[in-house]
């Protein structure tokens, strides 16, 4: 006979409504109808995604949840038969590791406190000095120093006071240790530590673990059974490599795909099912098979109607799938869902052949981009040169006004000596030369529209400023003739 045997428990939790007077309006199925069996001295595992119902599980064992149906047998005690006094007695034997180590830990104790409590609640040391001995090599054992008795919960690590939730189950003395997630919240390095820990513990003390969990890489190193749930029920029972090396439920196929694999080899080649739908409520589970709403090979005659049992098909290996034996022969085609290939970051997608899923869209969208690439590089050529054209008028119009502007210049500087001339011939060249610079400004505004008209003005203000030039210059020489003639007379 095992150790703990769980048969048929059932977990409803009533849903109440009314404004006076509560009415029990519906139930939700946190747990419905879950046999199991674990054997004294191993691990059993149970994983599943949240809200399958494992910690509830867990929490009916020890009694903490009121049990709706079924039973829970541990070395011959029917436990959902005890009344409170008996259970509390009897609750010494069966011990839980919280998944919140800081949560179960009572801040207002120091560690003492905490482990002494249940020492003195079940006669355990005659005395406090007897009891502090027990604690301190416990706490040793655990990997913590001796004066972490006087100590507060806060002012521990998350590794260290998942240790003292170990050390608290460990007092007691137990058969079984149920852990909820007792690694979840701590680091890699830290979750190595307490997993050995909790192996090496097993090895000296003879213990019996339920270990609740979700990282399925955990669950596969410490456990020796491995439970698969899915809302509220057990779908799939084998021993951990079977498990794990042929998984036989849809569903466990599904959470094993989901599993990186650290091969890179193996990770490209292996395939991932991609399951459709989202979990159904608890409170409104699906009739028949509950798993077959996302199952990519429900059959609706059968599935939807019938609810599978959970049957043994050889070496401990229980599943609870009417096709299990035709989906693993291949004979059984999928009727949704998808299977594509696992994706490693910077590897391209090569998705399974299989169906028109997946693998056919990649095919048509990579057809698709390759017909539209053509009209793409003829669009864009013809932008580019329409954009090339814009930019060569646009520099051409200043090109023009600066050659206007140098041939000014070269005109002026041809003629050195007229800069030096006369104050009246300066007078008069201003306010052409201004008209000039207004001429231009306004040649640059136009430049886009009539850069030619811009160059012709440019010329011709040229021309008259230098025929004006010249004739300044004649009265400037005859008056200095003038002026000559005179001194001559004066001399």
């Amino acid at each position: 006979m095992s150790l703990l045997e769980l048969d048929g428990v059932k977990v409803h939790f009533p849903i109440k409504k009314g404004i006076l007077f509560d009415r029990t309006v519906g139930h939700v199925y946190a747990v419905d109808g879950v046999s199991l069996k674990v054997e004294a001295g191993q691990t059993y595992g149970l994983v599943g995604e949240s809200g399958c119902g494992k910690t509830t599980l867990g929490r009916a064992v020890l009694r903490l949840v009121d049990i709706t149906e079924g039973s829970v047998v541990l070395d011959g005690t029917d436990l959902a038969k005890l009344s409170g006094e008996e259970m509390r007695r009897f609750r010494r034997r069966l011990q839980m590791v919280f998944q919140d180590p800081l949560g179960s830990l009572n801040p207002r104790q120091n560690i003492e406190s905490i482990l002494t409590e249940g020492m003195i609640a079940h006669g355990i040391g005659k005395n406090q000095e007897e009891r502090r001995e027990k604690i301190k090599s416990i706490l040793e054992r655990v990997g913590l120093p001796a004066n972490a008795l006087s100590r507060y919960p806060h002012e521990f690590s998350g590794g260290q006071r998942q240790r003292i939730g170990i050390a608290r189950a460990l007092v007691l003395e137990p058969d079984v240790i149920i852990c909820d997630e007792p690694v979840s919240a701590l680091d890699v390095s830290v979750q190595a530590q307490v997993i050995n820990l909790l192996e090496e513990l097993q090895d000296e003390l003879g213990l019996t673990y339920v270990v609740i969990a979700h990282d399925l890489a955990v669950v596969r190193h410490i456990s020796d059974t491995i439970g698969v749930m899915y809302l509220g029920s057990l779908v799939e029972e084998a021993p951990s490599d079977v498990l794990y090396a042929e998984p036989r439920h849809p569903y466990t196929k599904a959470l094993m795909s989901a599993v990186p694999v650290p091969d890179p080899d193996v990770e490209d080649r292996r395939e991932r099912i991609l399951l459709t739908g989202d979990l159904p409520s608890p409170a409104n589970p699906p009739s028949g098979c509950r798993f077959h709403t996302r199952c990519p090979w429900a059959q609706a005659e059968r599935c939807a109607t019938e609810r599978p049992e959970l049957r043994d098909l050889g070496g401990g290996h229980r599943v609870a799938c009417h096709y299990a034996e035709e989906i693993a022969a291949g004979k059984l085609r999928r009727v949704t869902g998808e299977v594509v290939s696992a994706v490693r970051e910077g590897v391209e997608d090569k998705p399974a052949s299989e169906g028109t899923g997946v693998a056919g869209k990649a095919e048509a969208s990579g057809e698709a981009e390759k017909a539209e690439k053509p009209g793409k590089a003829a669009k864009a050529e013809g932008s580019a040169k329409s954009a090339k054209a814009e930019g060569a008028q646009k520099k051409e119009a200043p090109k023009k006004a600066e050659a206007a502007e140098a041939a000014e210049k070269a005109a002026k500087a041809e003629k050195p000596g007229k800069a030096a001339k006369t104050e009246g011939a300066d007078k008069k060249e201003a306010p052409k030369k201004a008209e000039a610079a207004k001429a231009e400004k306004s040649g640059k505004a136009e430049k886009a529209e009539a850069p030619e008209k811009a160059a012709k003005a440019a010329r011709t203000d040229e021309a008259d400023g230098a025929e004006k030039a010249e004739t300044s210059e004649k009265k400037a020489e005859k008056a200095g003739k003038a002026e000559k003639s005179e001194a001559e007379k004066a001399v």
